[in-house]
């Protein structure tokens, strides 16, 4: 039996997402960004094309390292304005009933005992169609934004995120018991004292003594997403994600990342398969290679180098601007995403990368390939790198938005579809929590997982 493709759509609610300067095509879309209807035709759209997901990524801050000021970033739309995508999950969960949506919520900055309620509200009204994509941050900009003088070191970020979420465990899962919400007309008892607990923690970064605001949502926790590709980042997501998401330029340095996963999850007592694995890949496709390739080369007329490298300074905290574009990309240590600059440079084999490259490779598709070609073409490649890298499935973003996406679902799907990799149209399951849906298992965080021994028992 065809071993089923996961597929999810990255996105953010900004002008310009991975692919500066495609907002200009003029089939984009980007101007209506700031619109609720926008977000819910595409939410829409992805549920006819069969993808599990929207994962809606986030940042805290503003990209001003390039050029030291936000200049490129303000002229360019990158990743700028940004709104809140957690505002916008239940308009998009009440037009459709099988997509699930990840957002993205920072451990640095957000208090973890009202983030909790959040997250948890959003189980409820999504019927469990809820994941966290669990970040620490790497932006100075943010930090001095949020009542810090600079950003806390890398690790370090990690070491105060493992007791974030051991909070959010005993949030999620230890202050009510499984039956406290009783409401119970007769005996006058919406909760039933007796089974809702302070979690009493106290410990080197958090106070939390009180009880959870909120009841636990379908799911209990919600569904963990981790992007981190560093050695930090994949402890931390070995120790708590249930799906991490990398982003490599080929799939042997995906590869590494997935080899090491798997490996480190057996050596925490957790199944090999106990997390899903997604990598970003760019899909432009038309009826013809040719047309897609011509479509490919259109782009190319609309892009943001300046941009791009406002883009890549944000990642990683670099500035290349006034380099020779010919130069040769050199690794050095920021506190910013360590894999970002890494798969560029020490993580790069067989190529040396300069700056001209770099710019004219993220400035489509970000940092992950750019897939183009006929349906039959796209998901030739989608299936090689799903067997070369090892991966579950993809994370597809759009150059021109929602263009590409609408295309996608228009073409592609229905190839994935002949070849047995996504289910056909209407024989998808209705009525489970995207952790049922992803996993096949149940509702609530799997036994082996370390938040689940913080559950709260039946007593």
């Amino acid at each position: 039996m065809t071993r089923p493709l996961l597929l999810s759509a990255f996105e953010m609610l900004v002008p310009n997402h991975q692919s500066p300067g495609l907002w200009r095509h003029p089939e984009s879309q980007a101007r209506d960004f700031d619109t609720l209807g926008y977000w819910t035709e595409l939410a829409k759209t992805l549920e006819r094309g069969g993808f599990s997901a929207l994962f809606l990524a986030d940042i805290p801050g503003v990209y001003d390292v390039y050029g030291d000021g936000i200049e490129a970033t303000a002229r360019g739309g990158v990743q700028y304005p940004v709104l809140d995508p957690l505002v916008a999950v239940p308009a998009m969960a009440a037009v459709t009933e099988r997509l699930g949506f990840g957002v993205t919520a920072s451990v640095t900055y957000e208090s973890p005992y009202l983030l909790a309620r959040t997250l948890t509200t959003l189980d409820h009204f999504t019927g469990g169609r809820i994941a966290w994509n669990i970040v620490t941050s790497y932006q100075d900009s943010a930090a001095r934004n949020l009542g810090y003088d600079k950003q806390l070191p890398h690790d370090v970020r990690y070491d105060r995120a493992d007791e974030y979420m051991q909070v959010m465990y005993k949030l999620f899962e230890g202050s009510f018991e499984a039956d406290a919400v009783v409401a119970d007309k007769e005996s006058g008892v919406w909760v039933d004292p007796d089974k809702v607990h302070p979690i009493g923690h106290e410990g080197e970064w958090f106070t939390v003594p009180g009880y959870a605001l909120a009841h636990p949502g379908p799911q209990g926790t919600p569904y963990l997403f981790q992007a981190g590709a560093s050695s930090r980042g994949q402890a931390f997501s070995l120790d708590h994600a249930e799906a991490i998401f990398f982003s490599g330029s080929t799939p042997q340095l995906v590869r590494r990342w997935v080899d090491g996963v798997r490996e480190g999850l057996v050596e925490r007592g957790r199944s090999a398969d106990a997390v899903k694995i997604l990598t970003i890949a760019t899909v432009i496709a038309a009826e013809t290679d040719e047309e897609a390739r011509a479509r490919l080369e259109e782009y190319r007329q609309h892009v943001d180098i300046e941009g791009a490298l406002a883009l890549f300074g944000g990642w990683t905290g670099v500035d290349l601007s006034g380099l020779d574009p010919d130069a040769t990309l050199e690794h050095v240590q920021t506190e910013a995403n360590h894999s970002a600059l890494a798969s560029f440079t020490t993580l790069s084999t067989g190529r040396a990368w300069t700056v001209r490259d770099l710019a004219e490779f993220v400035a489509i598709g970000g940092r992950g390939p750019v897939i183009v070609g006929s349906p039959a073409t796209v998901v030739d490649e989608l299936e090689r790198w799903r067997e070369e890298s090892g991966v579950d499935g993809f994370n597809i973003t759009a150059a021109v938005r929602p263009a590409d996406i609408e295309r996608f679902v228009d073409l592609v799907t229905p190839e994935l579809r002949r070849r047995g990799l996504l289910p056909e149209a209407g024989e998808e399951p209705k009525g489970l929590t995207l952790r049922e849906a992803l996993t096949g298992g149940g509702p609530n965080l799997p036994t082996d997982h370390l938040g689940a021994g913080l559950r709260r028992a039946r007593v």
